[in-house]
């Protein structure tokens, strides 16, 4: 397997960012391991495609109360109703930080790379498929819950 830390920590990076300046919550790393697909563990997908200087998918997955508990972080007045209308969207604003932290650092390291709009995906309620690719998946825990983040990138 071919994954350089090159591909993997500024995404790594870019969350950290995002969780510490907009959430107010550290993420701390947790275990690293090798799987045979980016197909995420939790019902909760951000799906980011990579294409440049190296290509592949970035899926970042979180289970529905983390979900939940980010998206009252982000906007506190909501109820319980609006928030399980409304989690998607105050997720892609969270994803398309993470996104441009990302091509940020990318930038800055003089790697020419373009990352896709995120796609939040509830995965139990979809029919989306994660092509067999050798994946590299870590797990990022804070007060919100545990962040699976699966980079398959070559």
């Amino acid at each position: 397997m071919q994954i350089k830390a090159d591909f993997i920590n500024p995404f790594l990076e870019a969350a950290t960012i995002v969780f510490r300046d907009v959430l107010q919550q550290d993420l701390i790393r947790g275990k690293i391991g090798i799987k045979d697909s980016p197909t995420p563990s939790h019902e909760i997908a951000i799906i980011i495609g990579v294409v440049g200087s190296f290509s592949g998918e970035v899926v970042y997955s979180m289970n529905l109360d983390a979900a939940y508990k980010v998206s009252r972080k982000l906007v506190p007045g909501l109820s319980d109703e609006d928030v399980k209308n409304e989690y998607k969207d105050i997720l892609g604003e969270i994803a398309n930080m993470t996104t441009g932290n990302a091509m940020n650092i990318f930038t800055s390291a003089g790697q020419s790379v373009e990352i896709t709009t995120p796609n939040i995906q509830e995965t139990n309620n979809t029919s989306v498929r994660f092509n067999k690719k050798p994946t590299l998946s870590i797990n990022l825990y804070s007060k919100f819950g545990r962040i699976e983040v699966n980079v398959a990138i070559a």
